[in-house]
């Protein structure tokens, strides 16, 4: 379980997970990670929790916590549900980005955020015709020795058919409704002519939401899917370790968010100190620096997209407004508000929106999003790599 120094919340409330698919990039998570920003008192580095579908209605307002409980505790005492009562009551505040999970789905994207989860180690990729096929293995995972490779097909997850499903849906099949690390699934799998049903066992298996590539030119290609626990140092690792002419394309595509701490740490790869954003919890303004240190010469482009959103946007937008990235691709998702967790009296949890966090120059994020030094809405890698040359980034 995550410790204080990640996510304020009072003891006893575990994690959440939005039901949450969370293992690879080429995977669409049916939620997203996010941020919870520390209080007074606590180390600057932290999480916020977001998600990738807020609810619908405009954000009017706070929800009024007492009035969540309340509702919650009544709802209990007529022998009801108290989490159902607690969803009707954020739903008509308006808070967009408000929810309220149960006690495992909250664990399990305590789970996810610490870079873990129980699965078979492959990612599934929808094609156009409906069909669902294996994206990618991990290495060393159940797919990977039973034999399963990219370009597979997937025609049945416990003898279900999935044709037609997305592949969040599919994944979440594989990993099962909280299904414990030794469950088997049976996968129907297809490679050409051969179809055949493999039994995996689930494991518990790490993420990989940083991905090292050295490009042809000699630069480095960073790319970070989610801001997991580990994923700032691994990447500072990676800097630390090019060699001292090489440049750094940064790719936040698809970025949901995840822990704040590690975008800072990120940011601190980056800069030498200083300010990477600020935000407000119920009126009061904090702030986020970098540590002292970071590499501050080597020339870097930051690439996103709609996708990148929440703890990513925090980085893009530091990166840009301190005049140490070039940033390329489209415009950010707008995802600047920040939840914090309430307990509620039948241990689940509701996240409510408390502030908004700001750039470096005093930019709102939420609902504007950030838009790149160079809009590219096609061919915005290459057109990256182009920029990142003319940095002298690459040969």
């Amino acid at each position: 379980m995550l410790g204080p120094e990640f996510c304020t919340r009072p003891r006893g409330v575990r994690s959440r997970g939005a039901a949450l698919t969370f293992v690879f990039a080429s995977v669409l998570v049916a939620a997203a990670v996010t941020n919870c920003l520390p209080q007074d008192g606590e180390d600057p580095g932290t999480r916020t929790v977001s998600r990738a579908a807020p609810s619908p209605g405009a954000e009017r307002g706070p929800v009024d916590q007492r009035e969540l409980a309340r509702a919650a505790a009544e709802a209990m005492a007529d022998g009801k549900s108290g989490a159902k009562a607690a969803k009707e009551v954020v739903s008509r505040s308006g808070d967009r980005w408000g929810a309220v999970y149960d006690q495992r789905e909250y664990e399990e994207f305590e789970q996810a955020l610490d870079g873990r989860y129980t699965g078979v180690g492959l990612s599934a990729r929808r094609a156009a015709d409906g069909r669902i096929e294996v994206a990618r293995v991990q290495g060393g995972g159940p797919a990977a020795r039973a034999g399963l490779k990219a370009g597979d097909r997937i025609r049945t997850v416990d003898g279900r058919p999935v044709d037609g499903r997305s592949a969040a849906e599919v994944v979440a099949l594989l990993r099962g409704d909280g299904a414990p690390p030794g469950s088997v699934v049976a996968v129907g799998v297809q490679r050409g002519t051969r179809a055949w049903t493999e039994s995996l066992r689930r494991a518990r298996l790490a993420t990989e939401d940083v991905t090292v590539q050295r490009l042809a030119d000699g630069s480095l290609r960073i790319r970070v899917a989610a801001f997991t626990k580990g994923a700032g140092q691994r990447v500072r690792d990676a800097v630390r370790g090019a060699p001292a002419d090489a440049g750094v394309l940064l790719d936040l595509r698809g970025n949901s968010g995840g822990l704040v701490t590690e975008a800072v740490t990120v940011a601190s790869a980056f800069l030498d100190g200083g300010l990477v954003a600020t935000y407000d919890v119920h009126g009061r303004e904090q702030a986020l620096y970098a540590e002292p240190g970071g590499d501050t010469v080597r020339p870097l482009v930051a690439l996103v997209d709609g996708g990148t959103m929440s703890a990513a946007e925090l980085l893009a937008g530091a990166l840009k407004d301190r005049g140490r990235a070039v940033t390329v691709g489209s415009r950010t998702f707008g995802k600047g508000s920040v939840q914090m967790p309430s307990p509620l009296p039948d241990g689940s949890v509701a996240e409510l929106t408390v502030g908004h966090y700001r750039t470096p120059a005093g930019h709102s994020v939420d609902g504007r999003g950030i838009t790149p030094d160079l809009v590219a809405p096609d061919r915005a890698e290459e057109r990256a790599r182009t920029v990142l040359s003319g940095l002298g980034g690459g040969s």
